[in-house]
């Protein structure tokens, strides 16, 4: 059923050029972005003067593996800052907008985690999100003593574990915990104080977390997974999900399906899980000039960049042997990285008749998520309309370019959303959990005192 009112909830997703693969060939791009903090505080700066809910900040901690042919005329996580170092100093150039960025599970550890977002979201005033995330490419492995990459499986039972123990030592102290009264001499309070002492089958933490509860009670979670693990682990812990999906049909279903096994499976409130799909936008005056500015971007395009792109979301699927302008090869193995994207693609090809050339350009655009392409009229109707029928709680804006792309977004899209009601024109909260409508989660040791009162 369609919903009567609300706001969309919008992020700024910052892949450092851009998110088409040539993003950074373009005249208006800053191609040394990935290591320009000016270029970093401006478009964050940019966002926030658009009201956007957050900022979101992707990573992987390797370079991919590509055919070198490819890679090097690549800027795709090639060469740029670690996520939190960066998000950490965008703190200091921005004072609404939420900071949220990417720590894996699968070579990080539990502590760590805790301790850097509790860090961020202390240093930011409670504006701090963890992307929460598996891993997937196997490149990544070679660079934390590993042979191989944790199976999908095993991966997201490690993801369960680890953000089980991350979200048990943001607990740590109670929010009072430190009257740090010079007088009596008293910097803690000792029974405010928990140890976790958790034991499994992946971690061993003993805890506390050496840094007071931050600010939200604990940092907003995103997640973004749309295999049934994944699913599990999205409608477990997150509070944002970064789904994937390229119709608003599917968008529907998963809408539906995450937040019903949120409540049924998890006990969870459904409207604490806001569901963001990726978006790149290409936003002109008329329909030709957006499509002008589309067509212009694919044309810098390297054609070996394209087949190996294609390649990487297909799980590094060898396409040479096959004719570039002929379709997908039929029973292609299933990826051990993104099989959501994995299902999108093929089955978007085989529906649409594309070509392996023609589906590398929809990969290209946005890295196998949703473009539109168009008026801030038409944007803002297909936006409403998923708003509406209940596909999306709001978006994960991706500029196929930066700066450009986002400012065109933001002079253009934004007024037409703000004009219908559809989204603030001024921020109303400080933290990121009050621009997304979340509440803040009480302690886990407050919650057991309770109960085992009444």
């Amino acid at each position: 059923m369609a919903r009567p009112s609300g706001q969309l909830r919008l992020g700024a997703f910052f892949n450092p050029t851009g998110h088409h693969v040539a993003s950074w060939r373009h005249p208006g791009a800053q191609a040394d972005a990935g290591i320009n903090f000016k270029h970093y505080a401006e478009i964050a700066q940019t966002a926030e003067r658009g009201k956007f809910d957050m900022i979101f900040l992707a990573d992987n901690v390797g370079v991919r593996e590509a055919k070198m042919e490819a890679l090097s005329r690549s800027a795709q996580y090639i060469a740029n800052f670690e996520p939190i170092t960066l998000i950490s100093a965008l703190a200091a150039v921005t004072e609404h907008i939420g900071l949220t960025c990417t720590a894996s599970t699968s070579y990080n550890e539990p502590f760590h985690v805790a301790r850097k977002f509790a860090s961020l979201d202390h240093i930011s005033g409670g504006r701090a999100g963890w992307n929460l995330v598996t891993s997937g490419m196997a490149v990544e492995a070679y660079n934390f003593s590993r042979d191989a990459h944790y199976g999908h499986a095993e991966r997201y039972e490690r993801a369960n574990e680890f953000a089980e123990v991350v979200t048990a030592l943001w607990d740590s102290w109670d929010d009072d915990a430190f009257p740090r009264d010079k007088e009596t001499g008293q910097f803690f309070v000792p029974e405010k104080m928990h140890f976790l002492n958790h034991q499994g089958k992946h971690f061993k933490v003993k805890g506390p977390l050496n840094i007071p509860r931050p600010p939200q009670g604990r940092p907003v979670i995103v997640q973004a997974g749309t295999s049934d693990d994944g699913m599990d682990v999205a409608a477990r812990f997150a509070e944002v999900i970064f789904s994937a999906n390229l119709t608003m049909e599917s968008c529907q279903q998963y809408f539906k399906e995450v937040k019903t096994r949120a409540a049924d499976k998890f006990g969870r409130n459904p409207d604490h899980l806001k569901v963001m799909p990726g978006l790149s936008c290409y936003v002109g005056r008329t329909e030709a000039e957006a499509k002008e500015k589309c067509d212009y971007q694919n044309s810098l395009m390297h054609p070996v960049v394209a087949r190996e792109i294609l390649s990487t979301v297909l799980g590094n699927v060898d396409l040479t042997p096959y004719d570039f302008d002929g379709p997908l090869p039929d029973n292609l193995p299933m990826s051990n990285a993104s099989q959501s994207t994995f299902k999108y693609v093929t089955e978007l090809a085989k529906k649409d008749n594309l070509s392996m050339r023609q589906i590398a350009q929809v990969v290209a655009g946005a890295r196998a998520k949703l473009v539109m392409i168009g008026t801030p009229k038409s944007l803002a109707d297909r936006m409403e309309q998923w708003f509406v029928e209940e596909a999306a709680d709001g978006f994960n804006i991706m500029p196929p370019y930066l700066p450009g792309a986002l400012n065109d977004f933001v002079d253009l899209v934004i007024p037409e959303l703000q004009r219908r009601g559809l989204f603030r024109t001024e921020y109303t909260g400080r933290t990121l959990r009050e621009h997304l409508g979340l509440p803040r989660p009480p302690s886990r040791y407050e919650r057991r005192a309770k109960e085992a009162a009444e």
